[in-house]
């Protein structure tokens, strides 16, 4: 039921630098980058075995890099597939293109204008990300003895990008959705609207098996309510932002302090670019109105 929070499973083992078989098609290495937000590491995956797609080259550490090709071995890299342009996902593209002669593959980026509304909030984007291929919603990507489809999931950034594998009714879902925790979705690069739809989105497909990009899987017994868990999840914040502001106006990190509380302090600049996101979904849905332009300083209230 979608009134449950999540239950986020932290319990992984990345064995880094190592080639994990998930099954047949697929193998994970997962690189060496942990962090608040990366978990143990981003975990690239490989799929295929003659002929190789890589979804995710991870970040920009020689040592990934050279996980990868030892894993590869003599096969073709025939794609390098990015689920979005964060520099965690994308900073090994470079060095495994030139490596493997593999094309680069990813959503289309957003354009962000500087100022204002468009303020940058989200350090974390690969600004000279330049994929040679473009893909959207639908694209499919074949080889030796697999098919990914791209499925275009706009939310935590506006180029976010899962891929279905059919082989094995498979979704590698980035950073989308996973396992241990909740998704960032920070404006400007990422909206709450389109974060709830590509949800929704994925709840309707018939695919059940979810790999995400930090972290554990999550299997066919407990994703539907897993999606479910996290769609309510992010309605019981939009109703407490709604509630706290029932009490009077506040800025983005006024409201935090008082909504997450039982979120640590630590996290609480990450919370204020989600709850701005709430904030933003509100303000173009008539709800509430603010005192400038979409900011952390600006001063909102109920419409």
């Amino acid at each position: 039921m979608d009134d449950a929070p999540p239950r986020f499973d932290r319990r992984f083992e990345p064995r880094h630098g190592e080639a994990v078989a998930i099954g047949d098609h697929v193998r994970r290495v997962t690189a060496r980058n942990p962090g608040p937000f990366t978990f143990h590491g981003t975990n690239s995956f490989l799929i295929g075995r003659d002929e190789v797609a890589v979804i995710d080259p991870g970040p920009d550490d020689g040592s990934h890099v050279e996980a990868l090709l030892s894993a590869i071995g003599s096969a073709r890299v025939s794609a390098i597939l990015i689920t979005h342009g964060h520099r965690d996902h994308t900073g090994a593209a470079a060095a495994l293109a030139a490596a493997t002669g593999a094309p680069v593959l990813a959503g289309p980026a957003r354009v962000v204008p500087d100022g204002g509304a468009g303020e940058r909030l989200d350090a974390a984007r690969d600004a000279g990300l330049r994929p040679d291929v473009i893909l959207s919603d639908g694209a499919r990507i074949s080889g030796d003895g697999w098919t990914l489809e791209a499925i275009a999931t706009p939310g935590h950034t506006a180029d976010h990008l899962c891929f279905a594998l059919a082989e094995t009714a498979t979704i590698f879902t980035g950073d989308h959705v996973m396992a241990w925790s909740t998704s960032i979705v920070a404006p400007p690069d990422g909206s709450m609207a389109a974060y709830m739809a590509s949800l929704a989105k994925l709840a309707a497909r018939p695919e059940r098996r979810l790999l995400p990009a930090h972290g554990p899987g999550l299997c066919e017994a407990t994703s539907a309510a897993y999606l479910a868990a996290l769609a309510g999840h992010r309605r019981r914040r939009e109703a407490a932002l709604i509630a706290q502001l029932e009490a009077g106006p506040g800025t983005v990190p006024e409201l935090v302090a008082a909504i997450y509380v039982d979120v640590d302090g630590s996290l609480h600049g990450a919370a204020a670019l989600s709850l701005l996101a709430h904030v933003e979904d509100l303000v173009e849905r008539g709800r509430i109105v603010g005192d400038g332009p979409l900011s952390l300083s600006t001063r909102f209230r109920l419409a």
